[in-house]
């Protein structure tokens, strides 16, 4: 088993190499990711300042000529006008591979040529690249852990009012954060492992949409990927009638399917789902209606409720 390595900074000259895992929120840093970013970095006027990123995530594949550098300016091709172009290249997937592999090929061999375009010529000139392609072993194991090791996932509880639908059942629950935060949760789950009934049988949970009143949010693949969207609430103003939108007119197998369970979606029923949707709805709202009777938001219980993992 993998474990998170105790050193992310490596030194090869005048450049350090720094390496961490980052979870980005859609909505609130940029759309929703997470995965390693490998940055090179140097001294630049008495300040440490990142030269060039390479970010290897689970959809962000790229990399980005002098974030820090205000004065950098690219110029697009002149069939193009000349315009500005951005710092930031996105990696191919199909023809660039893996993006770990490709950004510690890339650091190995072109690294000056990517100072020199980043707008660091003293850096280009001084690289030694020999000290560059020792340390460059390490970077890449670092960078494999902590993909590994650092993925940010979460174990909710599946819910205390549960609506089965065949291939995917729905679990109900009002939720309640220790800083206070919370409302109505609908966690979507479904067996990925063995048979109903057995003991090896593991429920996972594919989707979860938690209305809160203050930071309202879903997950896709929160036991997987944990790919978190924020909604915008001026778009947005009721995140528990957007979800039941989604559910009623039938977004719910795409939605599975963009979570990682294509197997799952193909399975699902849509006409089971809208069998059981009128009753799942009607306690939905019910338990909306408690919280704010309670507390004075809709779906928030009195008391905190413990992700499923804060008791393991």
């Amino acid at each position: 088993m993998s474990e998170a390595p105790a050193k992310t900074r490596f030194t090869a000259g005048q450049l350090t190499f720094a390496v961490r895992h980052e979870l980005w929120d859609g909505n609130i840093q940029d759309h929703c990711d997470q995965g390693v970013a490998i940055m090179v970095n140097g001294e630049v006027e008495g300040k440490t300042t990142t030269l060039l990123r390479f970010n290897c995530f689970d959809l962000e594949k790229s990399y980005v000529y002098g974030p820090e550098n205000d004065k950098l300016t690219l110029e697009s091709p002149m069939m193009l006008g000349g315009q500005p172009q951005t710092r930031i290249f996105r990696m191919d997937p199909i023809a660039d591979g893996n993006p770990i592999s490709f950004t510690i090929k890339t650091l190995g061999t072109k690294l000056p040529q990517m100072l020199e375009r980043a707008g660091y010529p003293e850096f280009a000139q001084s690289v030694e690249m020999s000290a560059v392609r020792d340390v460059l072993p390490e970077v890449e194991a670092c960078a494999r852990a902590l993909f590994a090791t650092k993925r940010n996932t979460v174990k909710h509880n599946r819910g205390t009012h549960i609506f089965d639908v065949g291939a995917v059942r729905f679990g109900l629950e009002m939720r309640r954060l220790p800083v206070g935060d919370g409302g109505l949760a609908i966690h979507v789950l479904a067996d990925i492992g063995g048979t109903p009934g057995k003991a090896y049988t593991e429920e996972t949970e594919l989707l979860a949409f938690d209305h809160f009143w203050n930071g309202a949010h879903y997950h896709y693949g929160p036991r997987n990927k944990n790919h978190r969207i924020y909604w915008d609430r001026t778009i947005v103003e009721n995140p528990l009638a957007w979800t039941l939108e989604q559910i009623e007119t039938g977004k719910l197998k795409a939605m599975i399917e963009r979570a990682g369970y294509p197997g799952i979606a193909a399975d699902l029923d849509e006409s089971r789902v809208r069998d059981v949707f009128p009753a799942m709805k009607k306690q939905a709202l019910a338990m909306w209606e408690e919280g704010e009777r309670l507390t004075g938001h809709g779906g928030l219980p009195l008391e905190v409720t413990p992700n499923l993992a804060a008791a393991e």
